[in-house]
């Protein structure tokens, strides 16, 4: 079921399945929709209520006049929970979602009993990191989104996967069409302000899986393993035929550690 719930101040696009009573609450990652989820969420047991959203500043949910902080957008997961009446959930960010989720366990502790990250990490932008946000604003502003969702999109798979999931490229590029630019530019303030979390995630006592490609671009092999050596009580999984989508690359295997992970 689809609707929209004001949250924060902005309308929310939702998508609901309102079955199961084991929720599990997911989190797109920058340029996408919650229809990233599409294919992933029927692969699921039916016992597991799934909720996505549109995050702010994407596709048909508003947007912050200057910046969708992590912090403003925690606060519109709390809303999106209470609009749909759950009390506790798991919580899977993929990408920028994954920094939306540590802000949201950061803040709300009490909301979640879990937290599973897609090709994400704790890390804060560095200059240069920031550098390049600022120029694609610039072109942003000069009406050159399409142009960097045809570059970019493709990017997030491994390159042995551009041609098998070529329409899902397809898929992702158009729905960029949705996307206010201005709800964008405001999303990628709130990326180059975001706080370091890592030492928040070394500390964390809830239940914690983190899940990298092999061949991730944005995310390469040894600073996935890095991370995960860093963080010793977290879970890390390492999909062998994945970009940084593990779970349209791989599906049955993100699902399978997935099930495993919420069966704790």
């Amino acid at each position: 079921m689809e609707f929209f719930a004001t949250c924060n101040g902005i309308p929310v696009h939702i998508s609901d399945s309102k079955n199961g009573d084991n929720v599990l609450l997911l989190l797109h990652g920058y340029l996408e929709t919650l229809y990233v989820w599409q294919d992933f969420i029927p692969s699921l047991p039916s016992d597991i209520r799934t909720i996505s959203i549109d995050l702010p500043g994407h596709g048909l949910s508003g947007t912050h006049i200057k910046e969708n902080s992590l912090d403003f957008s925690a606060d519109v997961v709390r809303d999106v929970l209470k609009v749909c009446g759950v009390d506790k959930c798991w919580i899977m960010g993929h990408s920028m979602g994954g920094y939306i989720s540590i802000e949201c366990v950061k803040k709300y502790p009490n909301l979640f009993n879990g937290l599973i990250l897609m090709h994400s990490s704790p890390y804060k932008d560095s200059d240069d990191k920031i550098k390049d946000r600022d120029r694609e604003i610039t072109l942003i502003r000069e009406a050159k989104l399409p142009v960097i969702a045809k570059m970019g999109i493709p990017k997030m798979f491994a390159p042995d996967n551009q041609r098998k999931f070529d329409e899902k490229i397809f898929e992702i590029v158009e729905l960029t069409e949705t996307h206010d630019p201005e709800g964008i530019v405001a999303s990628i303030e709130g990326l180059k302000s975001r706080p370091d979390n890592h030492s928040f995630l070394s500390q964390l006592q809830l239940p914690t899986i983190m899940f990298f490609g092999i061949n991730d671009y944005h995310i390469p092999l040894e600073k996935a393993n890095e991370l995960a050596a860093s963080l010793p009580t977290v879970k890390s999984v390492f999909l062998p035929n994945s970009g940084h989508n593990g779970f349209i690359e791989e599906p049955e295997v993100v699902k399978d550690e997935l099930i495993k992970f919420m069966m704790l």
